[in-house]
């Protein structure tokens, strides 16, 4: 019983932090709305909580060790906690650029306190794979949730209305419980002695890999893939509104396709990568996304402006263009297990940095770029700019197939 305790704890804590996260794109329409702000102006709610996860992540690996998983799991929920309580009290475009900031904070210490609990519960390689897939599958769930919940509290027409800030106060109860749940669970808090490698070392370990080929290239691959997933994904709630005539709870609501897309396009992909090479399957993926982006974004022009008042008065584009995530999904995963699995064991705590980092400064140039676009030539033309990183991308990958080729040679 104490070890499903201990479960429920770290999948509600990512649960919640899956709705805080995927939130960002809800809550810059909102703050456009709200606050009369520039798309570029709100843009910068990603900045805040992409770059405090790569700030953060960078000290956490050899921090958290030493003061514990537990105390560090709570401290991120009690830091998101009071930052949400604070949002709809005092209700400015200030609090919320902080209310992401601590929620990029709290997420970096959450994310290496779930994986390395996960590690305290499992004693195999089976049962750690099983549940850490579990885990991320609730966190599926957790973005999909968050569309709904947000659009019960956002105004169906645009207005300056900060009502739909009371989404924060039914989140805070929620974190509350989480912070209760996760305090009286079984999960050992006891800070490991084991730790030895210092912050210093494991950043210079991190330098002296982004010097070599093989990580420059997929880091740059990886930065491309996260502008293009972010650039979409937080301004298709906007895209929704202003270019297909959505309302807004409409808008948020048709965006959770995109989400449920990645999900279903990451656990498809699991089944097919088992009958086809990656790097055939990744340029199929690409290919399909600029298709995708060809075929239907013309569409989005002869809308005809129409009463929607439910999703199911929605036109046919506004559900088929956030099928993009199915073929988007697989591309993230599979390339950082490629690189992963081509590196000793020694070296995958300091590419997951990298990873990280970079993830975190392509969401945040992605969301800006597409924003600073769509302010200036509308929305079709900012989701047409997608095309380039794609193009980028399918170049990057031939050079990452044969980079990862000559060091898995060099390996064996």
């Amino acid at each position: 019983m104490s070890r499903f305790i201990a479960i429920a704890a770290i999948a509600a804590s990512y649960f919640v932090f899956a709705i805080l996260l995927n939130s960002v794109g809800t809550v810059i329409l909102q703050s456009i709305n709200s606050f009369e702000l520039t798309k570029p102006e709100a843009s910068v709610l990603e900045g805040f909580k992409d770059l405090s996860i790569a700030f953060v992540s960078f000290f956490v690996a050899a921090l958290i060790p030493r003061v514990g998983y537990k105390v560090a799991l709570l401290a991120g929920l009690l830091i998101v906690g009071i930052a949400c309580f604070f949002t709809p009290v005092i209700g400015n475009f200030i609090v919320i650029k902080l209310l992401f900031a601590s929620i990029g904070v709290s997420f970096a210490l959450v994310k290496v306190s779930v994986y390395s609990i996960i590690g305290q519960l499992t004693d195999s390689v089976k049962s750690h794979s099983a549940l850490l897939n579990t885990i991320e599958g609730i966190f599926m769930l957790g973005s999909l949730a968050g569309y709904w919940i947000f659009s019960f509290y956002v105004s169906p027409t645009p207005n300056k209305s900060l009502d739909w800030l009371n989404v924060y106060y039914l989140l805070t109860g929620l974190i509350t419980v989480i912070f209760v749940l996760v305090l009286f669970s079984s999960v050992n808090n006891k800070p490991s002695q084991a730790h030895t490698t210092s912050f210093l070392n494991d950043f210079i370990e991190m330098i002296k890999m982004s010097y070599q080929s093989l990580v420059l290239i997929f880091v740059i691959s990886i930065f491309l893939y996260v502008l293009i997933e972010q650039g979409i994904g937080t301004w298709l709630p906007t895209f929704n509104n202003e270019v297909l005539g959505l309302p807004s709870d409409v808008s948020i609501q048709m965006t959770s396709i995109f989400a449920a897309a990645l999900a279903l396009g990451r656990l498809l992909a699991g089944q097919i990568l088992k009958f086809i090479n990656w790097y055939a399957f990744l340029n199929i993926c690409l290919v399909s996304m600029a298709l995708i982006i060809v075929v239907l974004l013309p569409l989005t022009q002869s809308i005809k402006l129409g009463s929607v008042t439910s999703i199911f008065d929605a036109p046919m584009v506004a559900y088929l263009l956030p099928l993009i995530g199915l073929m988007m999904a697989p591309i993230y995963p599979v390339l950082n297990s490629v690189m992963l699995s081509s590196l000793i064991q020694e070296k995958h705590a300091a590419m997951t940095g990298l990873i990280v980092v970079f993830s975190a400064l392509g969401g945040t140039t992605g969301s800006m770029i597409t924003g600073y676009f769509f302010e200036l030539f509308g929305g079709q033309q900012a989701f047409y700019l997608s095309l380039f990183p794609i193009g980028l991308i399918l170049i990057s990958l031939y050079f990452f197939k044969t980079a990862t080729h000559k060091s898995s040679s060099k390996n064996t």
